[in-house]
């Protein structure tokens, strides 16, 4: 007998990796959309939002071939991330390690495609701090995967090479493959199960970016919510924002990208320009309502 080679005993780690969670990924059909989930919860599934459609039926199908109609319980566009509810399965949920993998690791992909696994492997090729998307959400790290990622595998979990679930993997911009890392995943489901949504803070301020005399950016208040907290704060239209809490407002959408639901409830002082004098408000961040 010779002992087994390495790619011999490669092969069979990563065999063991998919088969480990394969009970806890599902296949979910939605209008011209395919694309994987997990179970995180009893009766609830995670997937990825950008790839579940706007409307029609929602088919969640089981590893062991069942299927089963699902509700949406609530989405959250800013970090990727949507929570259905279905009922009447019985399948075992995953469990998230919020071990965040070094540069140059090897990691597995499984998702599912007709009852089966779809396994891809390759490696983390960057790993960084938290970072922001461009809709505003927080992501606890940012990890990039040198894997294809399939769009029906999007939503599917990415495993260590010690069999650690750490996150969800995602087609990020110009083809590449993201990882929403386990620690934001769960923060954000957390929030959906709660209210639906993630809640986000809310200034009650339309802004419009303008350069200011003498250099730099601003946040010009282009309409101001009567009840909002701006208005409450005396903030007026017309209005140049132009530092936050001391520090120069470098554009709206990385303002607007500070808003999440940690932000709630905080007081920040804006600096303002007003008829060509500077003056301060304060304004405490409120929930942005809903829609």
């Amino acid at each position: 007998m010779t002992e087994p080679s390495f790619l011999a005993q490669l092969s069979s780690t990563i065999v063991e990796a998919a088969a480990a969670v394969a009970p806890s990924i599902v296949e979910i059909a939605s209008t011209r959309s395919l694309a994987t989930g997990f179970v995180w919860r009893e009766g609830l599934i995670i997937t990825a939002d950008e790839a579940l459609s706007n409307e029609g039926q929602i088919l969640i199908e089981f590893s062991d071939g069942t299927q089963h109609t699902a509700s949406v319980v609530g989405r959250d566009p800013s970090t990727d991330i949507a929570l259905l509810r279905v009922e009447g399965a019985d399948a075992p949920s995953a469990v998230l390690d919020q071990v965040v993998p070094r540069p140059g690791a090897l990691v597995v992909v499984a998702a599912a495609a007709e009852s089966a696994p779809l396994v891809s492997f390759g490696s983390a090729i960057a790993v960084g701090p938290a970072w922001r998307s461009m809709r505003g959400g927080k992501i606890d790290a940012r990890i990039e995967l040198d894997v294809r990622l399939r769009r029906r595998a999007e939503g599917g979990l990415a495993i260590s090479a010690e069999g650690n679930v750490f996150g969800m993997a995602v087609r990020g911009p110009r083809g590449r493959t993201l990882v929403i890392p386990s620690a934001t995943v769960e923060g954000a489901a957390v929030l959906l199960l709660a209210h639906g949504e993630v809640p986000r803070g809310y200034l009650g301020l339309g802004l419009h970016q303008v350069a200011v005399t003498g250099g730099g950016q601003g946040a010009m208040v282009m309409s101001v919510d009567p009840n909002g907290p701006g208005a409450i704060g005396g903030v007026l239209q017309g209005d140049i924002i132009v530092h936050w809490n001391g520090e120069a407002v470098p554009s709206v959408n990385a303002l607007v990208r500070t808003l999440d639901h940690q932000s709630i409830g905080r007081s920040v002082s804006l600096g303002i320009r007003r008829a060509g004098a500077d003056v301060e408000a304060a304004v405490t961040i409120a929930t942005r309502p809903r829609r």
